[in-house]
């Protein structure tokens, strides 16, 4: 295998981003904290996809579905990229409840990589994980990485005055093997130009801790299109920079 052919595939192992594939961010709470919510319409929503690694560029593309109705929801995600085809499949599904979304299962499967799933046991109230033996409690409120997304949107499309710039958000995210709390920061509003046109859309922010070495998050919610992600931005502390653009809305 050739160097150029090795550095298409590294860049299409970090292409996990559409499905919110992150480390784990060290925490030891395991905040459960009930928020107003209101998803959004059903849709699915296409981006483009460009990456940047060791002065090569790479496009891809993704495609996330959502569906919510009659108390339940259902997520996926599907990520390609060019030269190398499907690198990510992953989905979530469970009820709706007080908290908003209450996942009862999450799969992921990655490039050359083996399946994953997490169980949220509601009568156990237990969170497991395929690939692990750990375990943590199910408090409520608790996510995944596809159902992140999703409970984002709906809290910030029911509480827009107060997803205001310097505002925190705090969620317990389950991921492939074990699950920590994630800090979101709301920034400013920012004019984002996608395949769609210039939209208006309020950044967020993924917490990171002091010297963390870990991918950084960066999401773009436009409230002009049901706040659904119009831009999302992974960066490496190596410098690798990964960008996902909405190009089309198709309601469901």
């Amino acid at each position: 295998m050739n160097p150029i052919t090795l550095s298409l595939l590294r860049i299409a192992a970090s292409l996990l981003l559409a499905g919110m594939a992150l480390p784990a961010q060290a925490a030891n709470d395991h905040p459960s904290i009930k928020r107003p919510f209101n998803l959004p319409p059903s849709a699915e929503l296409r981006y483009i996809i460009k990456a940047r690694h060791s002065g090569l560029s790479l496009d891809g593309s993704s495609l996330l579905k959502f569906q919510a109705a009659d108390g339940k929801y259902q997520s996926s995600v599907e990520t390609r990229a060019m030269l190398v085809g499907k690198i990510l499949m992953s989905g979530s599904e469970g009820a709706i409840d007080t908290n908003g979304l209450a996942p009862a299962t999450s799969t992921e499967k990655r490039f050359r990589k083996s399946p994953t799933s997490v169980i949220f046991n509601r009568e156990a109230k237990a969170i497991t994980f395929s690939p692990a033996a750990e375990s943590y409690p199910l408090l409520g409120g608790e996510q995944d990485r596809t159902s992140i997304t999703w409970q984002l949107v709906g809290n910030a499309r029911a509480a827009a005055k107060k997803f205001a710039a310097g505002s925190s958000w705090l969620y317990f995210v389950a991921g492939r093997a074990d699950a920590q709390a994630w800090n979101f920061k709301v920034g400013k509003t920012e004019k984002v130009a996608t395949p769609l046109g210039t939209v208006d859309a309020i950044k967020v922010a993924r917490l990171l801790p002091p010297g963390s070495r870990e991918q950084q998050l960066d999401i773009w919610l436009a409230p002009s299109l049901e706040w659904y992600p119009v831009k999302l931005r992974f960066s490496e502390p190596d410098g690798e920079v990964i960008e996902q653009f909405l190009q089309t809305i198709t309601r469901k």
